[in-house]
Order: structure tokens, then sequence, then C-alpha cells
């Protein structure tokens, strides 16, 4: 299971710094959780996509850093591969890098659910 409360805190503690239009989760947690197979390479435990026009202007690292930062490791029990990206910058990366596709097209979008 996906432990729903502290994703939502998580999410407001992003949200608190730079308002999300969208975020959306992956990874082999949720994975699992859509029924795949359990003998496949499994990846990252979560993987999480910040969509923000807010990002504009703040360099890549600095807001990977600080967004990766409030992610609760111990509570979530398993680290996250932070992806912070304008609503631009999401859409180029869906094209191009594997892993953003795949949790864009499989994830969790926790805005929309709310």
């Amino acid at each position: 299971m996906l432990n729903e409360r502290e994703l939502g805190r998580y999410v407001q503690r992003v949200d608190g710094r730079w308002p999300l239009s969208r975020v959306i989760v992956g990874g082999a947690r949720v994975l699992d959780l859509q029924g795949a197979p359990p003998q496949r390479e499994r990846g990252q435990e979560y993987v999480v996509l910040l969509i923000s026009e807010y990002f504009a202007g703040v360099p890549w690292l600095e807001r990977v850093y600080q967004a990766a930062n409030l992610w609760d490791a111990a509570e979530m029990a398993g680290a996250a591969d932070v992806h912070c990206y304008t609503p631009g910058e999401f859409e180029r990366k869906r094209g191009s890098l594997p892993v953003v596709r795949n949790v864009a097209e499989y994830g969790v979008d926790l805005i929309a659910q709310n």
C-alpha cells in the first residue's frame, strides 16, 4: 500500500514553496499495486514528477535538491527519484526520457485524485 497520508503531506510541503499543477507518483511500489509481476527489474521504489510553472527561473538542481529533501524516506519506506519540471519541460522530457514517459503513463496523479 501507498502511504497516502504521507504523500499528501509531501505534496503540501512542496506546494508551500512552489504551487504545483501536477504531481505524479510512479516507480516499483506503484507498479506493485497495479499488479506488476514480482519477477522484474524493480528500478526506483518511487519516482515523483512535480510540475509547476513556478520552477521557471529556479536552477534545476536546486529545485530537485530542495524537493527531494522534503521527501520522508523513513515514513514512505523507500527513497524517491524526484523530478521537478515546468509544464513545458515536462512535455519535452516525456518525449525524451523513458522514466518520465512511464511514470506519466502508469503513475498516480495525486492532484487529479483530490
